[in-house]
């Protein structure tokens, strides 16, 4: 089993408070307020406020139970609390700070302003999330159901789903602010991947378990990580097995935690951090 103690959890919860209020802050100063639908359930909620005029902090609301909804009865509740406590507290924030607070929202004719200034935002605020291995949800439980039924990578899955909204964005709006959105997108992912290479250590994870094959054939072809098996023997049954050993990134951890629990509860996880990894899929220092 795996054991993580009480500060820690307590250390992750306010880190993700803080990276969910950063993006609150991003949608609700820039990107709402000049129609930049930059993916997500955000992106989403900010298409169909123009059709329909409820808040799109309402319209998150009602997205995410939906996608909770759909996702629960196709692919069985494989969510952790903080994904469920960050997707909430975005929608949460985002009221908070548009009714409540009314924080200030600046509306330019320069749409690159707010892409830049509201991306800059949002990106380091879910790298933060990210990087306490929790996600908000939205459009990352689309890609799951799409990797279940077509076996589409969960990356492939987003970027199709987040540049159908970008897409959908210049339909509802106008060609050019369908062009900013996908912009958008671009750059809020590769200002997320810029973060977390700050932010992160690589994380090395070993797995004991009675199913390796399940969770071997989940790292090889889910995930797209490598791993390696080690020998050894169990100290009180005196029983040879075969130990998984696996570098992943930070924000892959919840991922694959959340999957070994699923199949083997009773399986045995150690996790650690790592300064430095060289060789495929880690080519820079972490």
């Amino acid at each position: 089993m795996t054991h993580i103690s009480k500060k820690q959890v307590i250390k992750e919860y306010i880190f993700s408070t803080i990276g969910v209020a950063l993006t609150a802050l991003g949608l609700v100063m820039f990107l709402v307020p000049n129609n930049i639908a930059a993916g997500g359930a955000s992106g989403l909620a900010i298409i169909l406020h123009s059709l329909i005029s409820l808040p799109v902090g309402i319209w998150m609301y009602i997205i995410n139970i939906v996608l909770f909804l759909i996702a629960f009865l196709t692919i069985g509740f494989d969510f952790s609390y903080k994904t469920i406590y960050c997707t909430f507290m975005l929608n949460f924030l985002i009221d908070f700070f548009d009714r409540i607070v009314k924080v200030p929202k600046y509306t330019t004719n320069d749409l690159m302003l707010a892409v830049f200034f509201g991306d800059i935002l949002t990106a380091v605020g879910m790298a933060i999330t990210f990087a306490q291995n929790s996600s908000t949800g939205g459009t990352d439980i689309i890609a799951k159901i799409m990797n279940k039924f077509f076996s589409l990578p969960i990356g492939t899955s987003l970027l199709i789903i987040d540049f159908t909204i970008g897409f959908f964005a210049g339909v509802a709006f106008n060609p050019q602010i369908g062009m900013y959105s996908i912009l958008a997108i671009i750059i809020n992912g590769l200002t997320i991947d810029f973060v977390l290479k700050g932010l992160e250590l690589a994380i090395t994870v070993t797995i004991i378990t009675d199913k390796n094959k399940p969770i071997a054939d989940f790292i090889l072809n889910d995930m797209g990580r490598g791993f390696t098996y080690l020998k050894g023997k169990g100290g009180y049954t005196g029983k040879d097995r075969e130990i998984i050993f696996v570098s992943i990134r930070r924000r892959e951890l919840n991922e694959l935690i959340n999957y070994v629990k699923k199949i083997d509860p009773n399986a045995f996880v150690i996790v650690n951090e790592s300064r430095y990894v060289l060789g495929e899929g880690f080519k820079k220092t972490i």
